[in-house]
Order: C-alpha cells, then structure tokens, then sequence
C-alpha cells in the first residue's frame, strides 16, 4: 500500500540480517559496527555536552553494539564504563571481539556488578545506554537484568537505549516485567513493531532510525507497516463531472433520546471529509431538533430513514443509537444484510456482543472501530488484556470476523480481514481523547467508503486524516481544550495537507 513503511518484527529483521550475511556475504561484524557507530553519533549529536557515559551490556549482540558505543565515545574524548550483566562465555563471536577490543582500549568493564555498584556509575553520569536486550528478547527480564533495568530507570541521567528499550518485545510491543524507560531509542535498519505499539511505545521516547548498511534489494513484505501522511494521496478528489452522489453518499444510522449529537458529528465528519451528501436515520423523537441545528444533514426518521441505506455508498450503524432490544436488532441487522460499505462503531458494537462470527460471510467485509473497552466485550477479554496485547487482540477479532478492525489509540492499530496484515497509524494529538472524536472517526471513513475506497485503505486513511485534523486543531486551540467539533473543521486541511 502506498504511503506504509515496514515495520519489522524480531524474526523478519533476524531474516534481513541473516540474508545480508549469507546471501551477499556482509560480515556481521561490519552490521554491529555501523549499529554502534550510527548509536555513538546520535549520542554526540544529542547531548554535546556529556563527559561521563555508562554504557550497561548484555550477553547477546545488543551488547556487542553496546561495546561498539563504548569504543567511539571514549575516542571522541568521553569518559566511558562498561557493565556486562550476564556471562562473557555466552557472547557471540562478534560481540565477544568487541568486548576484547574495550578491554584491549582500557575501557572499563565490570562484569555483573551489584546494583549499587552500577547506582554509583550511573550517579556520576552524564548519559547512559541501555544495551541489555536485542530484537530477540521476549518474556519477562530474570532477575539480575531486571535490577540492572530498575537502576536504569531510577538514574538521573538520560538513558540511549540500542534497537529496543530492554524489555519491550519488538514484534508488538509487550511487557511482561521490568522495561527500560528510554529518552531516545536508535533502532538499527528500520523501526520495530514493538517501538510504536503500546505499552512498549511508552518507553522508546524518541525514536531514530540507524542506516547500518543493509541494501534495499534484501527488502521482503513486512506483516506490518507504518501509515505515513503521503497515504493521503490515495483519495479521490473532486473533479469537474462530481455531483452530489458521485462525491458519495453516507447513511448515519443512531441517535437515541439523548444522544442525538453522535450522529450530527458523524454526518458533520462526513462532509468535511468529502462526502457529498450525508442522511441520518434517527428516532422520529429527535428527528426534528436535528434538521433545525444542522441545515447541511438530510435528516430521516426510523424506520422509514434505513430505505436510503440503499443510495448510500456507505453506512455508519451505531453512533448514540442506544443500547434497548429494538436498537440491537436493528444494528446486527443492518450488519449482517446491508450488502454495501459499513462502518459499525459504539452502541452497533455493544450489539455484536461476542458474535464476531456474524460478520465473517459479508460479501464486504464490514470496518469496526472500537476501543481497548470494546474490544473486549467483543473477544469476551478484559480491557487491560486487550491493552496489555494490542497487536494480537486486534488480529484475533479481524480473523474472526473477516472484517477491517480498527483499534483505537495513540498507535491506531488498523487490522485488515482476517487479521495478518495491520497498519500503525500514529497520533501525537493527545487532546483527541475526548467525547466525540470516535464519532468523527467513523464519518471520516464512512465518507471514504462512499467514495470508492476499499475498506482496508478507507481505515488506514481515516484514522491518518483523524490525527493529523486533530494535530492542527491542538496547534490551534492547545491540546486541552479540544472539542471534536475542532476536529471536523480541520479535516479538510488535513486532507489537503496544510
């Protein structure tokens, strides 16, 4: 998909060294150097500064890198300490030469120092760099990293950490115990999947990419990407033979008693994104109040409003429905029949309930777009579950399902039908946690369905549009004191890339 940069899991970028290696005869020594090398310069560049540096390394390569750091520093001038946490014995050759190098260079190195040995290094520390775990760490630190790790975290200093913060599993983010919380992250090659997944997302701070000299031509399909802002690009825009319902058309179908703002923000979030026209299908109660606050939405009330689902290129089943037997009937309803393009958020998710299975034989498959709460009334989990494991809860239900499953977050995770492919759109809009901007979301990809989209690209597209309209509403009116109204207004901005 244009517009997604590769995300790597540890056993895809184990495969991309190991053909740089092999298959074109890159000696892996030469990789750790321009890890380590690519690592020192991005200290430097960073706190021009520092003098003192402790560099803590672990038995495996990240270590190697760490040795490698360790090297360059003290030739630039700074004051180095090494502290190995493991067994020298275990090190791999190339890491093990370079220990020997450090040690041959006068380095210092203690080997598996008590924690309040490492405490006093890291007390007359200007900066330090965590190279304890590697790509190929997962499960929970034992016992003498994970104090290692925790006097990491309590130091006053700046903590480097190499590829991943030690702790965080780079395939999708996971933490089981004691995690490095890094300042800056210098991940070799490309970014790691753990790097932008929470919770591990929480502790890489910076991210910086390393160039450690491996050729695109070794490049293979990554099981995730990263949304990048070009993706935009993909949407159709307006030309001069557009009408109305060639720009596309929307159903909104919701707005119990109460809750008739859902779907007015929705439908708003719909035109604003392009859409041509936008009905809403509500309760004939509310119906009225609607038409006169929002001149711009074609208002119909239920039952008679579910005629248009079929002029709509798409439809949106759930924003401030209601949670009553006759609303769920009629979200599972539309769910399982509707044959065109749905979105199916808020109260249409409440009426899945855990019967993902009813959406798998769409001929379309269906977008839902819930967050970590939702979710998990969906899988039948708890919330804290599903945000312990964001990646693999969103695969579980887009296989189940057969459907687009977009789950909510700073790292929207977009899984497409049947759940191995997923797209990380990042938000740095913290203001969008907010009531409402949900409901925008989803009128931002109902739109993009209505215009020919495919459900897929209509996600990854919503969810890039929705943070950058909510970045610029945060520049505007400070983070704080969002409103999803804000949102909508900077959408077509946001599409135009201003």
């Amino acid at each position: 998909m244009t517009g997604v940069l590769p995300l790597y899991s540890a056993e895809e970028m184990r495969a991309l060294d190991s053909r740089a290696i092999e298959e074109l005869g890159i000696p892996g020594a030469v990789l750790m150097e321009r890890a380590g090398l690519a690592a020192a310069h991005e200290l430097l560049a960073r706190y021009p500064q520092a003098r003192r540096v402790t560099v803590v390394c672990g038995a495996g390569n990240n270590g190697g890198d760490g040795f490698v750091v360790a090297r360059h520093l003290q030739s630039a001038g700074l004051e180095v300490s090494t502290h190995l946490v493991g067994q020298a014995a275990r090190l791999a050759i190339d890491a093990r030469g370079n220990l020997e190098i450090a040690r041959q260079l006068g380095i210092s190195l203690e080997r598996n120092p008590p924690p309040s040995r490492l405490r006093a290094a890291l007390r007359r520390s200007d900066v330090a760099v965590d190279a304890l775990f590697g790509t190929g760490f997962t499960g929970a630190p034992r016992a003498a990293s994970a104090a290692a790790i925790e006097e990491l975290n309590r130091a006053a200093a700046p903590v480097v950490a190499l590829d991943v913060p030690s702790g965080v599993d780079a395939s999708d983010g996971t933490v089981a115990g004691a995690c490095v919380t890094a300042e800056v992250t210098v991940t070799f090659h490309g970014p790691k999947a753990g790097l932008v997944i929470a919770p591990g997302a929480r502790h890489a701070g910076d991210v910086v990419v390393a160039d450690i000299g491996i050729p695109p031509q070794l490049e293979r399909p990554t099981a995730a990407g990263l949304a990048a802002h070009d993706l935009l690009d993909l949407v159709p825009r307006r030309g001069a033979e557009s009408t109305k319902y060639r720009a596309g058309a929307v159903l909104v179908v919701g707005g119990a008693p109460g809750m008739a703002g859902a779907p007015v923000l929705a439908g708003r979030a719909a035109l604003r994104a392009g859409a041509g026209i936008a009905w809403l299908a509500v309760p004939e109660s509310v119906a009225a109040s609607i038409g006169t606050g929002s001149p711009e939405l074609m208002v119909r009330p239920l039952p008679g409003g579910l005629e248009m689902a079929e002029r709509a290129g798409a439809v949106v089943v759930g924003p401030g429905l209601g949670r009553d037997a006759p609303a769920g009937d009629l979200a599972r309803r539309l769910a399982r029949r509707h044959r065109g393009a749905v979105v199916i958020d808020a109260d249409g998710l409440f009426a899945l309930g855990g019967d993902l299975e009813q959406l798998a034989r769409r001929r379309v498959p269906a977008v839902l777009t819930p967050h970590a709460g939702e979710l998990a009334r969906l899988l039948e989990t708890t919330a804290d579950e599903v945000e312990r494991v964001r990646l693999s809860s969103v695969r579980a239900a887009a296989r189940r399902a057969n459907a687009v499953v977009l789950l909510k977050g700073a790292d929207t995770l977009i899984a497409a039908p049947g759940g191995e492919r997923v797209v990380v759109s990042v938000s740095t809009a913290h203001g969008l946690a907010t009531a409402g901007t949900g409901d925008v979301l989803s009128g931002v990809i109902g739109s993009l369905l209505a215009r020919g989209l495919d459900p897929f690209t209509a996600a990854v597209a919503g969810a890039v549009a929705h943070a950058r309209a909510g970045a610029r509403a945060a520049e505007q009116v400070g983070p704080d004191g969002i409103i999803a109204g804000d949102v909508i207004d900077h959408l077509p901005g946001a599409f135009a890339g201003r």
